[in-house]
């Protein structure tokens, strides 16, 4: 059991130490201070690290980023890292959300934002942002619910009940 723990602090040392190098490295952005006009910051692929997991943001279609009152601005590469990084932070209400509307292509407000939850993102989460509803599309608040709720693509039994309602 022991060795079981000593095992998992290793992996987990080393994978913390990558994901500092390599933003280190690769001089990635990942965060912005000052933005209190609360806009979104353009974002350039392959610079910018995913604030939910660490990954670079290499794809704008799934890209979203969420701005503080203070001023500070995360990025993500999958709306759904961006609902599970809000879940524990006290300040998620009063976040500006911006998304990048698959198809507008252009920065939107996230929480007007229309989501399907079929799709293949980065983190498998499954959620695409559009700035216009389509049928059976859901808002911000119920792709955040079913994030908390693992209800995602990522999650081999829900996606097996989707299947089974088609």
């Amino acid at each position: 059991m022991i060795g079981k723990i000593i095992t998992l602090v290793i992996v987990v040392s080393i994978m913390v130490v990558l994901f500092l190098s390599m933003s280190t490295a690769q001089k990635m952005t990942v965060i912005v201070n000052g933005n209190m006009d609360k806009k979104p910051i353009d974002i350039v692929l392959h610079h910018f690290q995913d604030s939910d997991c660490g990954m670079p943001i290499e794809d704008m279609n799934y890209a979203s980023q969420v701005v503080a009152n203070s001023g500070n601005t995360w990025f993500f590469h999958d709306h759904g890292g961006l609902a599970h990084w809000m879940q524990d932070k006290e300040f998620k209400d009063e976040l500006v959300v911006w998304i990048w509307a698959i198809d507008s292509q252009k920065w939107i407000d996230g929480r007007k934002a229309w989501y399907s939850f079929t799709e293949d993102t980065p983190m498998a989460f499954g959620f695409g942002g559009y700035e216009h509803k389509k049928e059976k599309m859901i808002d911000f608040k119920t792709m955040y619910l079913r994030v908390l709720r693992n209800e995602t693509m990522a999650n081999p039994y829900y996606v097996e009940q989707l299947r089974g309602s088609n």
